[in-house]
């Protein structure tokens, strides 16, 4: 297959790339780096991305900004950061992608637990990805057999908490977080939020 990968010079989208690549065709697209270049937050962007790569037969998204802040903190910029690049971001991935994506292709987005399991501070993403795993489950309905969509929802990546200087317990390290992006290109679901904890 010819995959397309957003965020491929992130944590898990170098994990992902590395387990792919092997048995696919990986094109590679991040903000500053990569194949491509492409701004999440701009359909424009994300038009221009489709048409330089021409038709692929999958997308993989691991990349989208949104701000940590409690309820107090966080201004309306700071939500819509979360609201533009990793929601909108993400959707118009599917909304502008199934133009160039091959029959029976698939585009495979990330949420995260923090929709299950907010945190203090988690606001923003805590609602953004639960939005992106609504968006999933809805735009599988419409979409048919034409286009599969999934979101992967990953834990805290080990390699990130251990940067952090937080503690490692519940983290999942970034080569078994892949195995989930795997999951969704390789199989047949539609409409599902992938836990890699299911993957490991």
């Amino acid at each position: 297959m010819k995959i397309l990968i957003i965020g491929a010079s992130g944590t898990i989208g170098k994990a992902v790339t590395e387990k792919l690549k092997a048995n696919h065709e990986v094109i590679t697209a991040n903000h500053n780096s990569g194949d491509h270049q492409v701004d999440l937050g701009s359909k424009a962007s994300i038009t221009a991305l489709f048409e330089q790569v021409g038709p692929v037969d999958a997308v993989i998204s691991t990349t989208g900004m949104a701000r940590f802040g409690t309820l107090e903190q966080l201004s309306d910029a700071d939500y819509q950061l979360g609201l533009d690049n990793k929601l909108m971001g993400q959707v118009n991935l599917v909304r502008i992608g199934k133009a160039y994506l091959s029959e029976g292709g698939s585009v495979t987005l990330t949420s995260g637990f923090l929709a299950q399991n907010p945190m203090p501070g988690s606001i923003s993403l805590s609602t953004v990805n639960g939005a992106l795993e609504g968006f999933v489950r809805a735009a599988a309905l419409e979409l048919g057999e034409s286009l599969r969509v999934n979101t992967v929802s990953p834990v805290f990546v080990t390699e990130t908490a251990q940067a952090m200087g937080m503690g490692t317990e519940g983290t999942l390290p970034a080569e078994q977080t892949a195995n989930a992006y795997q999951a969704s290109i390789e199989g047949n679901m539609t409409g599902q939020i992938l836990d890699v904890r299911d993957y490991v």
